[in-house]
């Protein structure tokens, strides 16, 4: 299953300077808004996000919050998803990749799930 999401970054820039770090404890844990270095990371998080709920094929809602789905880096810093065991259990998941790219004004975020 693939999941693709695209966000003009200046939407993100726009929430997160009218609402701060509110903003990003609506969809971000603790340790991924310790890795958002500013609104054009923040947007790829999002999209990321948004595009693993679309390949799940249900959107964010309630069989996938945003809070489910983890971003998190490798050591070399390429972007991987953790799942909640609810997602795992619920969609019978055995693998997943993701990839982020920032072009310009927009964060676009594929996410490839593999399933039993």
């Amino acid at each position: 299953m693939i999941g693709i999401d695209l966000i003009k970054t200046s939407r993100m820039n726009r929430l997160i300077e009218r609402f701060g770090d509110k903003a990003l404890q609506k969809f971000l844990s603790d340790d991924e808004i310790s890795l958002v270095k500013n609104y054009k990371t923040a947007s790829g998080f999002w999209a990321a996000k948004e595009a693993c709920s679309k390949a799940l094929g249900v959107g964010i809602g309630s069989e996938c919050s945003f809070l489910d789905i983890t971003v998190y880096k490798t050591s070399k810093g390429a972007p991987r998803l953790k799942l909640s065991q609810k997602l795992l259990n619920n969609f019978n998941i055995t693998d997943s990749s993701l990839s982020i790219t920032h072009d310009g004004e927009y964060a676009i975020a594929v996410v490839a799930i593999e399933s039993s």
